[in-house]
């Protein structure tokens, strides 16, 4: 498997060191010409995912707690029914995703950092996936119908490492990124759910063909990871990919297969923040090669395959979004093989929590801030 890895230039560092605040678009040149980002809601409170409705609006989550609906550059009130969260450090209320039959069904699935009451435990947090029917109304809306779907099976007291990104199968199954909560032995303890991907039907059963390996959990897919926080699915083949979270370095691309093992702690190409090593090494036996890894990390966040006709040189290309590297990259993939990683508008965005292709071929872009944006990146004029 060929690696490759990717630095941000010093023109992007002095910038992030200067605190650059992004104007209201930005145009760059890039390998599918020059490039436009606008921004068209601003006022968000740390946006963490982004959604589309089909009818020109956005679902957007605040890490806070709140779920919004943005038109025309407005951001509605809170929807009405969303799940208790503990918004302390990095949870709070996460990842969205509208079901394949939205249209009819309005389901929605929700993650989110869970009090341990709300599970019936004493104390702490975990990663949970609520399903639920929105209603929209006016500006805003509710959920009805709310499910609790998955919960993790192990709670802790660190407000670190959720993953916590929804990716939904070909098949209509949930793929689930969840970190190790800060403790990173947890992640090749195969019993318990932290630090894994699991994959589950949308009422929350396990799908027959997990791989079930001997003293697994039933829901995983894969093990070994640190804090994946994007996910989705090549659309051709099904495929699974995520970006995730190194330590000092050794943020990775992996393409998670089914019943696999990603190597944290045992492997990485990132150290321990003291600047220490961290396990064995970069290579083991059984143990899996990330496709790309970044030095130094740029805490990638969000992920989406490009379908468009608005960059078609980019078509079947991932976007990343960067969140301490203040950029979008696009990986240039030949099959399952990075080609290139091309770093856009660097330093000129702030922190981009979640990326999103939209129908209409433009990328659509939530940046982490206490006045978080809605960005759509389109060549100029589009």
């Amino acid at each position: 498997m060929r690696l490759s890895r990717f630095s941000l230039t010093s023109a992007a560092v002095l910038a992030l060191a200067m605190g650059s605040v992004p104007a209201t678009a930005q145009t760059i040149d890039t390998s599918a010409g020059m490039l436009t980002a606008s921004v068209i809601a601003e006022g968000l409170n740390h946006p963490w995912a982004l959604g589309f409705l089909g009818d020109g609006r956005f679902l957007v989550t605040e890490r806070s707690g709140q779920l919004r609906v943005v038109a025309d550059g407005v951001v509605g009130p809170p929807i009405e029914g969303v799940p208790t969260v503990v918004a302390e450090g990095q949870g709070g209320l996460l990842d969205l995703a509208l079901a394949p039959d939205f249209e009819s069904s309005g389901r929605i699935f929700l993650t989110y950092a869970e009090p341990a009451a709300d599970a019936g435990l004493q104390r702490g947090t975990g990663t949970a996936v609520m399903s639920a029917r929105l209603v929209l109304d006016g500006e805003g809306g509710r959920l009805e119908e709310q499910s609790v779907i998955f919960r993790m099976n192990t709670f802790n007291n660190s407000n670190r490492h959720f993953g916590s990104r929804i990716a939904i199968g070909n098949d209509g199954n949930l793929f689930v990124t969840l970190g190790d909560r800060g403790d990173m032995e947890r992640a090749q303890d195969a019993a318990d759910l932290a630090g894994g991907v699991v994959r589950i039907a949308p009422d929350g059963s396990i799908p027959a063909d997990n791989p079930k390996i001997e003293g697994w959990h039933e829901a995983f897919w894969s093990i070994g990871h640190r804090n994946p926080q994007g996910a989705t699915v090549r659309p051709e083949d099904g495929a699974l990919f995520t970006v995730e979270h190194g330590a000092r370095g050794g943020d990775e691309v992996n393409k998670p297969e089914s019943g696999k093992n990603y190597g944290w702690p045992v492997i990485t190409y990132g150290r321990d923040y003291s600047g220490l090593p961290i396990g064995e090494g970069t290579e083991k036996t059984g143990l899996e090669q990330p496709l790309h890894f970044w030095d130094p990390s740029i805490s990638p966040s969000g992920l989406d395959f490009y379908e468009g006709e608005l960059m078609a040189e980019w078509q079947g290309d991932v976007l990343a979004g960067g969140l301490s590297g203040n950029v979008l990259v696009r990986i240039d993939l030949e099959g399952d093989a990075v080609q290139t990683v091309e770093p856009l508008f660097e330093g000129q965005l702030g922190r981009i929590r979640d990326v999103r292709v939209g129908s209409d071929g433009a990328i659509y872009l939530v940046t982490d801030a206490a006045n978080g944006r809605l960005i759509r990146v389109a060549p100029e004029g589009s």
